[in-house]
């Protein structure tokens, strides 16, 4: 026995081992805990939150991972949060309603701006900001997502993330950057991959009209933008997916939470070796994160372009994390034939575009992918062999 050690005895280590604190805070917030592999954000409920002085809830899914996390905030009518400032980073995403932000800067100064719905704006990081309900019939209803769990759990002190006054100047960024405007910066990745366009700002007032480039390594006629938010470490995205076409099937780190902004459709998720799919439908208000690895793909089946916001932790400036630098660097769009994370069309298991041909036919919408497929054949398999959905999150029901 080694001295002073007695074998024999036991030590409560509930407070010592295995300790998460942010899921600790998350729970004495006591508020709403969702989880699932998406959610429809608009319909989940809230409840009073101290914090904010406001209403809401958490809305995690399971493939958020170790950094990211996500919650909506609910303004109720005439009414407003409190100020509130943290040195986690945050991208709010309007999802109903219409108000303001005001954003108090280090030196004192502050900044006001209006949004409505399918806005996007960052907080710069520990910056005193209040969220002011402007209409005097509806709720606002903002999603958040948020590195708080990197930040939580790294320091686990929580008077040193809410209260701490240091400042960072260097994160307001241009003095347009709150009125909508901001910079495009062109990246070129090198021979092999298509050049991106970044739109570096704090505040973009409407997703929906956000003018977007081609992208087609994704899917032909993609269009994408980029964003660098307040200069921060999160990386955020828009994309569209035209009429009668939908998106490549590809994989990577968890915790990119991706939004539904226009259109309407669904995502299939599966694992590798997997026979069987988990579905989940594709209307605004619809969120959910791809879990580690887990192969996604996008679909639209409305006859008009549908969009979508996809927010994760590294951003084009600020990889972070080695896959997110490997995909800034064009990693994300390559074959997995060719060591990549992507799913080439003529890989592609057929009983994905049967099941695509099917839903535009329920639609109305004509496929325009007739020169990647075979589609009269694809159409004659047997149907008894396709696989159907394994799972669909309970907190998304049918479109309201």
């Amino acid at each position: 026995m080694a001295d002073g050690i007695n074998p024999t005895s036991t030590v409560d280590l509930t407070d010592k081992f295995l300790v998460d604190p942010y899921q600790r805070w998350a729970e004495r917030q006591d508020i709403p805990i969702h989880l699932d592999f998406g959610h429809d954000l608009l319909a989940l409920e809230t409840r009073p939150w101290d914090l904010y002085e406001a209403r809401g809830c958490f809305a995690h899914c399971h493939g958020r991972g170790d950094f990211m996390a996500n919650y909506v905030l609910e303004v109720p009518v005439g009414s407003k949060t409190r100020p509130i400032h943290h040195l986690y980073e945050a991208f709010f995403f309007v999802l109903a309603g219409h108000g303001s932000t005001t954003v108090w800067s280090p030196d004192g100064d502050k900044r006001t701006f209006e949004w409505g719905p399918k806005a996007v704006f960052a907080i710069p990081l520990n910056c005193e900001y209040q969220i002011f309900n402007g209409s005097g019939s509806e709720p606002a209803r903002l999603d958040c997502t948020n590195d708080a769990p990197l930040t939580v759990n790294l320091y686990h002190n929580e008077d040193f993330v809410f209260n701490n006054p240091y400042k960072f100047p260097e994160r307001l960024g241009s003095n347009n950057h709150f009125d909508g405007e901001g910079d495009l910066v062109p990246v070129n990745r090198g021979k092999n991959v298509a050049p991106v366009n970044i739109w570096e700002t704090n505040f973009v007032s409407d997703l929906t009209n956000f003018k977007l480039y081609e992208l087609n390594e994704r899917g032909k006629g993609s269009l994408n933008i980029s964003f660098v938010l307040a200069d921060g470490t999160m990386h955020a995205h828009c994309s569209e997916i035209p009429t009668g076409r939908y998106k490549k099937a590809h994989r990577h780190a968890a915790g990119t939470h991706v939004h539904a902004v226009t259109g309407s459709g669904y995502s299939l998720l599966w694992y590798d070796g997997d026979s069987r799919f988990v579905e989940i439908p594709w209307r605004h208000g619809v969120m959910y994160a791809p879990p580690f690895w887990m192969f996604h793909q996008h679909f639209n089946t409305c006859d008009r372009p549908a969009r979508y916001l996809a927010c994760s932790l590294g951003s084009r400036r600020y990889p972070f994390i080695s896959l997110r630098r490997k995909s800034a660097e064009g990693g994300g769009s390559i074959s997995i034939q060719n060591g990549g994370r992507q799913i080439e069309l003529e890989d592609q298991d057929p009983r994905i575009h049967r099941k695509w041909l099917e839903a535009i036919k329920e639609t109305g919408v004509t496929s325009q992918m007739g020169d990647f497929f075979d589609e009269d054949a694809i159409m004659k398999l047997d149907k008894s062999k396709l696989t159907g959905v394994i799972q669909q999150p309970r907190s998304i029901g049918p479109a309201i």
